[in-house]
C-alpha cells in the first residue's frame, strides 16, 4: 500500500450483475474493442461519444462485429440496467414499452436510449471474466505469482472459483492482470502508438478516470466514506502519486497505472469479507441436529447500501421464511441448499442460486439479475428484471419479467410458467424496485448458447398442469391477488378445475349420506389426501410450516 493510506478495490456489482455467465463473443476481444474505441471518437456527432446511442451500437455490433441484433441488445440492456436510475424512471420505461404495438415502435423507443461510451467499453471488456481459458482448464488454477494470491474462503472447503461472478478474488486479479489493457482502451487514439499501445508519455484524460470509477472505488485511511476512483485520483494531496497535472488536466499513464497497482486491495464489502467477518445470522432452525452445517452471513451492518450482501449455504430439509431489512437491496447468494422451501420476501438487488437441489424458492422482486447455476429439480417463483440459467436440470421457473429469460449452456428439461403467487407487500416491493407487470416475457426465452443436441431444451407449462401457489404468511400490505393476473389459458384451466370441485361437492351433497357414512367417507378422503401429500413431498413443506417451539425462536435480522 502507498504512503497516503489510500485503499482501492474492485466493485463487486459490475461482475455479479454485469458479467454474463457465458464465454463472450470472440469479437469482444481487446483487438476489436480498441477498434470500437477509435471508431466512436471519430463519430462523436453521430451519437457515439461521449454517449453511445442504441442505434449506433446496433450499427457497430451488427454491421461490424457480425453479432445478432438480439445479442447486441442484450449486452446494451444489461449495461443499462446497472445505471443508477430511480424506480419511477424504470416504471416509466416499462410503460412506454407496454404501449408499443409493433417491433418498429419498440425499436424507435430504444433509439432514444444511450449509455456512457467509455464505461460501456469497460463493461464489454469485463465479459472476458468468463472466457474459457485452455491454460486454466488444464492446470486448474492461475499461474503462480510473486504477489500474495490467497484464495478467497468459500462456504465449503473448496474454492468457489467456478463461479467467478461471486469471487471477489477473481475480480481483483482480473482488473490487476488487465489494468494496462483497461487503461489503453480508455485512451484517446492520439495517445496510442500505431499498434494501439501506450507509451511512457501517454496521457489519460479526466473522462477516462471517471469511466474507470465504474469498476474501482476506495477510501482514505480507512475513513467511513467511500469515494469513486476519480474523486480520489483528483484529490489535491494525491496529484503527485496519481500523476495528475493541473496544467494539462490529464494523468500520466505510467504514474496512474503504478498508483492503481500499489493501492488495489481486497474488497472490504466482497464475498470473502462477508464470510470472514460478516454477521452470522441464525435464520435456519437447528432441527434434529441435521442443520449444524447451515451458514448464513451478511455484511449489511457495515456495508453501504449498494454493497449489501447475504450469503446462505447448506440449508437442509427445512422451511426458511424472511422479510427483513437485512435483505432489502442486497445481493443474495444461495448455495448448496437441499430439500428446502426458502421464502425471501423483500425487495432484492440480485440473486444467485447455485448447486441447490429439490427445493422451492419464493423471492421478493429482484431489481437486476436472478441467475441459477448447476441446480437440479428446483422451483423458482419470482418477479425479476432478468432471469438467466446455466447447467440446470428439471427446473421450473414461475416468473414475471420485462426481459427475455436467458438460457445459457448445459440446461436440460427447463419449464417456464406464469408467475402464480402473491404476498401482501408484493406490489409495494415491485414499485420500490421499479418492476411493472407489463411487458412480461416469461414465455419468450432466448437461447444464448445453442448446443447441438438441444432441440427441445425448454417447454411452457401446459395449463392442465397449472395450480396457483399460496404464500402462507401473514404480513401487512395491500396485495390480494397475483399482480397482472394470469394468461387467459391458465385462468381458464383454473376455472374448469373450480367447476369440477363444485360438481363434486354437489354430488356429495345430493348423495344424502347418513352421519356414519359421512364420517367413513371423510376418513377415506383424508387418507387419500395424506397419501398424496407423502407421494408428492408436500407433507414435508406443511410440517416445516409449523412454528418452532418458543425455545428455538429464529434470531432477528
Amino acid at each position: 500500500m502507498d504512503q497516503s493510506g489510500v485503499l482501492l478495490w474492485v466493485k463487486a456489482e459490475p461482475f455479479i450483475v454485469g458479467a454474463l455467465q457465458v464465454p463472450p463473443p470472440t469479437k469482444f476481444s481487446l483487438h476489436y474493442l480498441r477498434k470500437i474505441s477509435t471508431y466512436v471518437r471519430t463519430r462523436a456527432t453521430e451519437g457515439a461519444y461521449p454517449r453511445l446511442y442504441w442505434s449506433t451500437w446496433r450499427h457497430i455490433a451488427c454491421g461490424k462485429l457480425q453479432l445478432a441484433k438480439d445479442l447486441a441488445w442484450l449486452y446494451f440492456e444489461i449495461f443499462d440496467s446497472l445505471a443508477v436510475k430511480t424506480a419511477e424512471e424504470r416504471l416509466e420505461w416499462s410503460e412506454i414499452l407496454s404501449n408499443c404495438t409493433s417491433e418498429d415502435e419498440v425499436e424507435k423507443q430504444r433509439n432514444q436510449l444511450s449509455v456512457d461510451t467509455l464505461q460501456f467499453l469497460l463493461f464489454l471488456y469485463i465479459q472476458q471474466l468468463n472466457k474459457v481459458s485452455l491454460r486454466t482448464s488444464l492446470i486448474g488454477e492461475e499461474w503462480p505469482s510473486p504477489r500474495n494470491r490467497s484464495q478467497s474462503p468459500d462456504l465449503t472447503e473448496k474454492s468457489s472459483c467456478h463461479n467467478k461472478n461471486w469471487n471477489d478474488y477473481s475480480h481483483q486479479m482480473f482488473v490487476y492482470d488487465h489494468l494496462s489493457d483497461l487503461l489503453e482502451l480508455l485512451l484517446d487514439p492520439e495517445q496510442l502508438t500505431a499498434s494501439s499501445h501506450s507509451t511512457n508519455s501517454s496521457l489519460v484524460s479526466r473522462e477516462a478516470v471517471v469511466a474507470l470509477s465504474f469498476l474501482i472505488e476506495g477510501t482514505v485511511r480507512r475513513a467511513r466514506n467511500i469515494y469513486p476512483l476519480h474523486e480520489l485520483a483528483l484529490w489535491q494531496p494525491l496529484h503527485a502519486e496519481s500523476g495528475f497535472s493541473k496544467i494539462s488536466k490529464t494523468f500520466s499513464f505510467y504514474k496512474l497505472e503504478a498508483w492503481l497497482r500499489a493501492c488495489l486491495t481486497e474488497n472490504p464489502f466482497g464475498t470473502s469479507a462477508c464470510l470472514k467477518s460478516g454477521k452470522k445470522l441464525a435464520w435456519a432452525h437447528q432441527v434434529e441436529g441435521t442443520t449444524k452445517r447451515a451458514k448464513i452471513a451478511c455484511n449489511t451492518h457495515v456495508a453501504p447500501r449498494m454493497h449489501r450482501m447475504v450469503v446462505m449455504s447448506q440449508v437442509y430439509k427445512q422451511t426458511l421464511a424472511k422479510s427483513s431489512d437485512t435483505l432489502v437491496g442486497a445481493h443474495v447468494k444461495i448455495h448448496r441448499c437441499n430439500e428446502s422451501f426458502i421464502y425471501l420476501l423483500s425487495p432484492l438487488r440480485s440473486v444467485t442460486i447455485e448447486k441447490c437441489r429439490n427445493s422451492t424458492f419464493v423471492l421478493g422482486p429482484v431489481q437486476t439479475a436472478l441467475h441459477l447455476y448447476s441446480c437440479d429439480n428446483v422451483k423458482v417463483i419470482a418477479v425479476c428484471h432478468r432471469l438467466s440459467i446455466s447447467s440446470t436440470t428439471g427446473c421450473i421457473f414461475h416468473i414475471l419479467t420485462p426481459t427475455r429469460p436467458l438460457i445459457l449452456s448445459g440446461n436440460h428439461t427447463v419449464t417456464f410458467a406464469p408467475f402464480h403467487t402473491h404476498y401482501p407487500m408484493l406490489e409495494d416491493h415491485m414499485a420500490r424496485t421499479g418492476l411493472a407487470t407489463v411487458p412480461n416475457y416469461w414465455d419468450k426465452p432466448m437461447i444464448v448458447c445453442r448446443e447441438i443436441r438441444d432441440t427441445n431444451i425448454f417447454r411452457l407449462l401446459p395449463p392442465c398442469e397449472f395450480y396457483v401457489f399460496i404464500t402462507p404468511f401473514e404480513m401487512e400490505g395491500d396485495t390480494t391477488e397475483i399482480p397482472g393476473g394470469l394468461p387467459s389459458s391458465y385462468q381458464k384451466a383454473l376455472g374448469q378445475r373450480e367447476q369440477k370441485i363444485q360438481v363434486w361437492q354437489k354430488t356429495v351433497k345430493e348423495a344424502r349420506l347418513t352421519k356414519d357414512q359421512r364420517k367413513q367417507f371423510q376418513i377415506l378422503v383424508e387418507n387419500k389426501f395424506y397419501e398424496w401429500l407423502i407421494n408428492t413431498g408436500h407433507l414435508q413443506q406443511l410440517d416445516s410450516l409449523v412454528p418452532p417451539a418458543a425455545g428455538s425462536k429464529q434470531a432477528a435480522g
